[in-house]
C-alpha cells in the first residue's frame, strides 16, 4: 500500500503538469466540436504543447491505475487532491500564469480537507477492491444523472458566463465515473458481462472527459478549470471509496466531525477557484 501511496503522489505532480501543457496547447486551437471529433483532434495534435501535455497525462493515468491497484481509492484520491498546491506553483513559476489570492486560498483549502479526510480515516490494509454490483450501480447511475444534468444546464444562455466552471465539474465527475470503474475492474473480480460493462464504462466516460477537460480549458483560466477537476474528480472518487468499495469512515465522534469538516473545506475551495476576472474567450485565431 505503501508504493500505491507514493505512485499516488507521483501521478498527482504528472497530472498537474499535463493539464498545464494543455491550457497552454488549447489557447492555440480552434474550439473543440463534438460533432467533429476527428477535425478537434488533428488541430489539438498541431500543438506541441498539447501533444507533450497528453503524452505526460497518459503516462500519469498508468501510474494512477497502478496506484489505484495497491492502495485504497480514498487514499489515492486524497494523495492526489493533496498535490493541488503543486497545481498553483507550476502555473505560476513555469507557465507565469496569474494566480489570484482566493484560487491560492481554494487550492490549499481543498487539498488540506481532502488531506484531513485521509487522516482520519482508520488504519487500511490491502487495495478495498471489494464492491457490490447494487452498489457501484447506484452510485455510477447517480453520476450519470447529474452530468447528464449539469450537460444540459452549461448550454443554459443564463448560466452562459459560467460555461467554463461547469464544463470543469462536468469533466471531474466524467473522470470520477471513469475512476470508479478502474478501480472495480483492479480488483480482478465479477463477471465476464460485468467486466465488459465496466471497460465500456472505462472508455465512454474517459473518452467524454478528455473532451469535456479540453473544452473547459478553452473556455477558463487555468487554475480554476484544473483545479476544479481535481477537487471534483477526487472528492467523488473518495465518496466512490466509502460507499462503493467499504473504506470505513472514522469510529470515534470527533474522527466524524473532523470528516465533516473536511468536506466542507472542499466545498468551499470549489466556490472559491473561480476567477473574479471573468471567463477568458479563447482567440479564434
Amino acid at each position: 500500500m505503501e508504493i500505491g501511496i507514493g505512485l499516488a503522489a507521483a501521478a498527482a505532480l504528472m497530472t498537474n503538469l499535463a493539464s498545464l501543457l494543455k491550457h497552454r496547447g488549447c489557447q492555440q486551437t480552434q474550439p473543440v466540436c463534438i460533432s467533429h471529433p476527428l477535425g478537434s483532434l488533428r488541430g489539438l495534435a498541431t500543438s506541441p504543447w498539447f501533444a507533450a501535455g497528453w503524452g505526460l497525462a497518459g503516462l500519469g493515468w498508468l501510474v494512477h491505475v497502478a496506484a489505484l491497484s495497491m492502495a485504497p481509492i480514498s487514499l489515492v484520491q486524497a494523495v492526489l487532491a493533496g498535490g493541488a498546491v503543486t497545481l498553483a506553483v507550476l502555473s505560476q513559476r513555469i507557465f507565469g500564469e496569474r494566480v489570484e489570492r482566493r484560487q491560492w486560498l481554494a487550492l490549499v483549502l481543498g487539498g488540506a480537507g481532502l488531506g484531513l479526510l485521509a487522516a482520519t480515516l482508520p488504519n487500511l490494509h490491502g487495495a478495498h477492491a471489494g464492491f457490490s454490483l447494487a452498489g457501484i450501480a447506484s452510485f455510477e447511475g447517480g453520476l450519470v444523472l447529474l452530468a447528464a444534468g449539469i450537460a444540459l444546464a452549461h448550454r443554459a444562455e443564463r448560466l452562459a458566463e459560467q460555461r467554463g466552471v461547469l464544463l470543469a465539474v462536468l469533466a471531474g465527475l466524467l473522470f470520477a465515473l471513469a475512476g470508479i470503474a478502474i478501480k472495480a475492474l483492479t480488483g480482478g473480480t465479477g463477471s465476464p458481462p460485468l467486466i465488459i460493462v465496466l471497460i465500456a464504462l472505462t472508455l465512454a466516460c474517459g473518452g467524454l472527459a478528455q473532451y469535456t477537460a479540453v473544452a473547459a480549458l478553452q473556455s477558463g483560466g487555468a487554475i480554476e478549470t484544473i483545479g476544479l477537476m481535481g477537487i471534483i474528480a477526487n472528492a467523488t472518487q473518495i465518496i466512490g471509496g466509502i460507499l462503493v468499495f467499504g473504506d470505513p469512515l472514522s469510529p470515534s465522534p470527533l474522527g466524524i466531525a473532523l470528516q465533516i469538516a473536511a468536506f466542507a473545506m472542499v466545498c468551499s475551495s470549489a466556490l472559491l477557484l473561480p476567477s473574479r476576472l471573468g471567463p477568458r474567450l479563447l482567440n479564434p485565431a
